[in-house]
């Protein structure tokens, strides 16, 4: 096959699939076009209304634009923006690295993580720990990829003489491998393991001394891997007595999986004599293989064949033995899969391992507690509807393919998950492709899979994928922020005009003091609120639905403070109008109680959940920013230069008081309604 054809060409196929857009730029995009049109009509009638009560076709239409200008939150992308990339920030400093800005959001909505095992849930250092051969069994002292270590057999000694079929193990262990140990270890964790017992044992590592002939290397269907050397006097199977492994030309090694070396074997070794291998061995071998995998170990199976041949062929081998590697669970993974657990997230966790191992980690780790475990090969012989019924219980699948992480993703999509997957190997990558939020591995992680992913973990940690969904939550919460309050100060500006056209009074607002309050009163205090400290309570909250909108449970906000600001100006306007008849004096003070009322609803908007309390004064870009742009207001009010271009006057003292005092009307009225609000909710729970 060629091109397309090719097993990576297929692949290549899979991840090139359309993008789909987040669900947040799914709500702001059907939320603006709705806003977009409601105001670009109340903008029309505006001007309608304002020609029809006798103001100039001109002075209209340029506030008509002036408000239509107003009516879309300009600092609506730019805080967005800047909250995304300042999550992106945070996150590398926590060995997340996110690849496509719209992730970061994506990551606070994801209600399930399907992880890897090894190196994500556990530490990715294998040790041996444990060696099985059909007569005896042994224990293997020492930890990680320390040489120090000894074979034990089960008197708890270090036999003096190792039997041929496990010194033949070991050696298997050892050619059968692509990992190496030089000044550092180098490749895959569980190839290096088996350096290592074997090396504890005296075994030397020849391969460099040696020719490989033939091999076909390990795959996730096959589950096995076989070399082939030739041999020479140095060979252990060469210096066996009472064989005729020495009349050979070649020895094959093979590794893998029991239940596949099993069905490859048609015979076993035993104290260095080679008989037929029985129903009753494999049941024997099969059972030891389940009992190491219920303790959490990955059990590796060795055999090996003489052949004059020069191609290997994997039939007729000779079976060796077990060997039982331990990789002990993350000490952060298990606090993290609990803080996932109180957010509302489900880990499941997706391995090649065998199934009982991967229940035993699981358990340690509390992914299992009520769920159930399915293999790769009972989900073949599921259906998708029957998959689709089952699959919200199901915590572990072992023994999978890439292709099965494929169909788990997209049928937990079809559940109406949003769903981040993990990976490391290149056929992950159409799974990551499929997922919400692709995972890829960033120390172990090929480049096709870093290529496709949203998100790269640095440090191959589970801990760290948790902590960048927190910050995403975060991150979409400083987004809610910032909507509460540029629309809500929009939706206010766009009605006072409206309703003072309406009822016949003069311009409360010129276009001038309208685009200042759009750019500047509500700009610069969004930004500082797209930065908000993210709230420690936020993995207490079970994740939002994706058919929820932006703007769900900002009532208070969107209609009741537009209302109330509303009104508090058209008031205020009427009674200067009225009392005064100073039209210049009642503009300035309904811009200015505009302007403080936006900034006093800003500090509101830290938390739009519950009372602010203790957190007033938390963001101290927001301090600064609202000192900045109060001390900016005085100086339009009072310089007059400046009272030229935006057609204020000075105020009076008592003025500027009745302004400060009416504004903060605002900040009470929606700190009395969040604590109702809040604690209606917490008597109800």
């Amino acid at each position: 096959s060629t091109g397309m054809n090719t097993e990576f060409g297929k692949i290549a196929l899979s991840i090139q699939e359309e993008e789909e857009i987040t669900p947040l730029q799914k709500k702001l995009d059907s939320f603006g076009r709705f806003l977009g049109y409601v105001f670009l009509a109340l903008c029309f009638i505006v001007f309608i209304l304002g020609v029809l009560t006798g103001n100039g076709i001109i002075e209209m239409a340029i506030v008509s634009i002036s408000l239509a200008v107003a009516a879309v939150p300009e600092g609506l992308l730019a805080s967005i923006t800047i909250a995304l990339s300042l999550g992106v920030a945070i996150m590398a400093k926590s060995n997340a690295v996110v690849r496509r800005l719209t992730a970061v959001e994506g990551l606070g909505n994801v209600t399930v993580i399907c992880t890897d095992k090894t190196g994500t849930l556990t530490v990715n250092q294998m040790t041996v720990k444990k060696i099985f051969t059909l007569e005896s069994e042994y224990n293997v002292s020492g930890e990680g990829y320390s040489l120090e270590g000894k074979i034990i057999d089960n008197k708890g000694k270090t036999p003096p003489n190792y039997s041929p079929e496990l010194s033949l193990l070991l050696e298997s262990g050892v050619h059968c491998n692509d990992a190496f140990i030089d000044k550092e270890a180098i490749g895959d964790p569980t190839e290096i393991s088996l350096l290592i017992s074997a090396k504890k044992a005296g075994i030397k590592d020849r391969r460099s001394e040696m020719r490989r002939l033939d091999e076909i290397q390990f795959d996730s269907e096959r589950k096995m891997m076989s070399v082939m050397y030739p041999i020479d006097r140095a060979s252990i199977a060469f210096n066996i007595k009472g064989t005729k492994f020495k009349e050979a030309k070649n020895v094959i090694y093979a590794k893998g999986a029991a239940e596949k070396i099993l069905t490859k074997s048609s015979f076993v070794m035993v104290n260095g004599k080679v008989r037929k291998i029985t129903a009753a061995d494999k049941k024997k071998i099969l059972e030891k293989e389940k009992e190491y995998a219920s303790s959490s170990f990955r059990v590796m199976a060795f055999a090996i064949k003489f052949t004059d041949a020069n191609k290997i062929q994997e039939e007729d081998l000779i079976f060796l033995g077990l060997q039982a590697m331990l990789d002990p669970p993350r000490p952060e993974a298990k606090e993290a899969i609990q803080l996932c657990k109180k957010a509302g997230i489900d880990v499941v966790m997706i391995t090649g391992d065998h199934k009982e191992t991967a229940i035993a980690i699981g358990k340690e780790l509390g992914i299992i507690d009520n769920g159930i475990a399915l293999t790769g090969q009972e989900i073949e012989k599921m259906s998708d509807e029957e998959l689709l019924e089952k699959i919200s219980e199901v915590k572990i699948f072992a023994r999978v393919a890439p292709e099965h992480k494929v169909r788990i993703t997209k049928l937990l999509k079809k559940k109406g998950e949003i769903v981040a997957m993990t990976g490391d190997g290149i056929n992950d990558a159409p799974a990551l492709k499929a997922a919400d939020i692709g995972v890829a591995m960033g120390g172990r992680g090929a480049d096709v899979t870093r290529e496709v992913a949203d998100l790269v973990i640095m440090d191959d940690n589970f801990a760290t994928i948790v902590k960048a969904v927190e910050q995403g939550r975060g991150i979409y919460d400083n987004i809610r922020r910032v909507v509460a309050f540029l629309i809500s100060g929009n939706i206010a500006e766009v009605f006072i005009i409206f309703l003072a056209m309406l009822i016949g009074l003069p311009l409360p607002l010129i276009a001038i003091q309208i685009l200042w309050i759009n750019l500047v009163t509500d700009g610069l205090p969004a930004l500082s609120l797209s930065i908000n400290p993210i709230d420690k309570s936020v993995m207490n909250k079970k994740p939002r639905s994706p058919k929820e909108e932006i703007t769900d449970g900002l009532n208070i906000y969107i209609i009741e403070y537009p209302i109330l600001l509303t009104f508090v100006s058209l008031f205020s306007f009427a009674y200067f109008w009225f009392t005064t008849n100073n039209l210049l004096l009642s503009q300035t003070v309904t811009f200015s109680i505009v302007v403080f009322f936006e900034l006093f609803q800003a500090f509101s908007c830290i938390d739009i959940e519950k009372p602010v309390k203790g957190k007033l004064f938390s963001n101290k870009y927001l301090v600064l920013t609202a000192l900045s742009v109060f001390l900016i207001q005085l100086f339009i009010i009072y310089y007059e230069p400046a009272n030229l271009i935006f057609n204020t006057s000075p105020l009076l003292l008592e003025h500027l008081l009745y302004i400060i005092a009416i504004s903060s009307l605002g900040f009470l009225y929606i700190e009395w309604r969040k604590g109702l609000k809040y604690n209606s909710k917490e008597m109800t729970k």
